[in-house]
């Protein structure tokens, strides 16, 4: 049996906090006098959403949403699950979605297109993570912490199998 083990540190704790200061006050500045929904995507979001709403000036209301497009894969499926929605109106709303990582960009450009259907005024996109080599569909986040190479990443709220998300930096996945 194969079993997964994890390479080197590629982002450290600080380093992640450093950025989640300097993209938390970019946003205080894009969206200053306006109040913001951030939507966190469960669960490998949670950690960057944390570092991110500490640091923006605002006032903000939060919600999440749980979608799915791996399962136990290291792929997307391409197939997105929503399994829990918002309980927020956004209607008229400046909403800035925040991920842990950009890969496919399928989960992304579909959440994009229904959180506009469902009458966001704005939506952008905070991303921890930019994997630019996974891309299927044309997306772009407009706040990026890191931009990753083409490896399974985990760590800082990312998962393999629900694994690993507990720990306090990036890595990545491979196979021994």
């Amino acid at each position: 049996m194969n079993e997964n083990v994890i390479g080197t540190v590629l982002i450290t704790e600080e380093q992640i906090r450093e950025k989640a200061t300097e993209i938390g006050r970019q946003i205080s500045e894009d969206y200053a006098g306006k109040e913001i929904i951030l939507v966190g995507i469960l669960r490998g979001a949670v950690p960057w959403m944390a570092d991110i709403m500490k640091r923006i000036t605002l006032d903000m209301t939060i919600d999440f949403m749980a979608v799915s497009s791996y399962g136990a894969a290291t792929k997307s499926s391409g197939v997105v699950k929503i399994n829990k929605d918002l309980e927020t109106d956004i209607d008229g709303k400046d909403v800035i979605i925040v991920e842990d990582i950009v890969d496919s960009g399928v989960t992304l450009n579909y959440l994009e297109g229904y959180l506009r259907s469902r009458g966001a005024a704005t939506v952008k996109l905070c991303s921890l993570l930019d994997k630019p080599e996974g891309r299927r569909v044309d997306i772009k986040a407009d706040y990026v912490g890191f931009t990753v190479d083409d490896r399974f990443i985990v760590g800082y709220g990312l998962d393999y199998d629900q694994r690993y998300r507990n720990l306090p930096y990036i890595t990545w996945l491979e196979s021994e």
